[in-house]
């Protein structure tokens, strides 16, 4: 009896070694059915599994608990939205839940919850990658590549094999279908055309162009959902394409405008002399061309002078105008400033 207890006690120390070796566990996403803001369930969703404290790099999920039965990543919901059962190493894991076209739904780090204590998950309590929403802009007076950003300069972003300019990698994929949904293609234009999904596009190795913020600056939209302000002039969107005041990602403005005839306002001028003073000529110069308007004798602009000769009228005026020109040289309309970059995140 006594050797048969030490058998079972051993035996059960074995076991329990074993279940600490493995540290298994899940979280409450497996078979539990997921519904949109409308109530209806997110047919065909899919959760990604990520390594806590990326945003892209793979970690398994598991059909058995022993962890031997490696399950595709992304796990793909059933037409009821159901998420099949899985398993996974214990500890933190970085979860994204989107729906079929590949809007986020959930996009988290979370515990793994199961009998063992082990932490072979690892990974911080806070994922600093997920702290910004997908889409936020920030910006810095360095030059620096900052994890889980791009700068806003108007390259391509894609998959691993897109060979986008600015960033080709599946931790583009949240962003790719962020702006091929909030942004027209006439502000971040498909390489190729748009297809059917954001998703598809981004499974199909396409590209999409980034809004390019160099050399500019944010400037709120004149109505943005209220009364407009009136600060903004359609003059004042210089991106075409049917922009306006209004209208997101619309740009304008200039840094340095040229002097020029055109924007210039004429100039408008009165001299009167006494008549004591008409008993000899005076010339009047004007730098931008002559003005018109004889004086009292009834001569008129000779070159760029008046010239008036003769005494019999009391106080007479000359009244023209000089034509406005300019020299051409570019000026700076821009306040003070300091050089940065602008991130937005994956």
């Amino acid at each position: 009896m006594l050797r048969l207890l030490r058998h079972g006690i051993a035996a059960f120390a074995v076991i329990l070694s074993a279940q600490a070796a493995c540290a298994q566990g899940t979280i409450p996403l497996a078979m539990i059915q997921q519904i949109d803001v409308n109530g209806q369930p997110l047919a065909g969703c899919q959760v990604f599994f990520f390594q806590a404290g990326t945003v892209a790099t793979p970690q398994n999920a598991y059909a058995d608990f022993g962890l031997t039965q490696a399950l595709p990543n992304p796990l793909t919901c059933d037409q009821t939205g159901r998420v099949p059962m899985f398993w996974l190493a214990d500890g933190l894991i970085h979860v994204r839940l989107t729906d079929s076209s590949g809007n986020v739904q959930i996009d988290t780090t979370m515990q793994v919850l199961g009998p063992s204590s082990g932490s072979s998950g690892g990974g911080p309590t806070v994922d600093p990658t997920t702290i910004a929403a997908t889409g936020d802009i920030k910006f810095r007076l360095t030059s620096e590549t900052l994890s889980g950003w791009v700068f806003l300069n108007g390259q391509t972003i894609g998959s691993a094999t897109s060979g986008a300019t600015g960033r080709a990698n599946a931790d583009t994929q949240n962003l790719f279908v962020y702006l091929w949904t909030n942004c027209s293609n006439a502000h971040c234009p498909v390489v190729g055309g748009r297809g059917s999904s954001a998703i598809a596009d981004f499974q199909a190795n396409k590209q999409i162009t980034l809004l390019d913020l160099r050399d500019r600056m944010p400037v709120g939209r004149d109505c943005m959902g209220n009364t407009c302000a009136g600060g903004l002039l359609a003059s004042n969107i210089s991106s075409g394409g049917g922009d306006g005041i209004d209208t997101p990602a619309a740009t304008g403005g200039a840094a340095n405008i040229s002097i020029a005839q055109t924007n210039l306002p004429n100039v408008n001028f009165n001299v009167t002399i006494t008549a004591g003073q008409w008993l000899h000529s005076h010339g009047f110069s004007f730098p931008y061309g002559a003005g018109t308007g004889p004086g009292p004798g009834g001569a008129g602009p000779n070159a760029n002078n008046f010239t008036g000769n003769t005494s019999t009228v009391s106080n007479p005026q000359l009244t023209g105008s000089a034509p406005s020109g300019g020299i051409g040289a570019p000026f700076a309309v821009m306040s003070p400033f300091a050089l940065g970059s602008w991130y937005i995140k994956l």
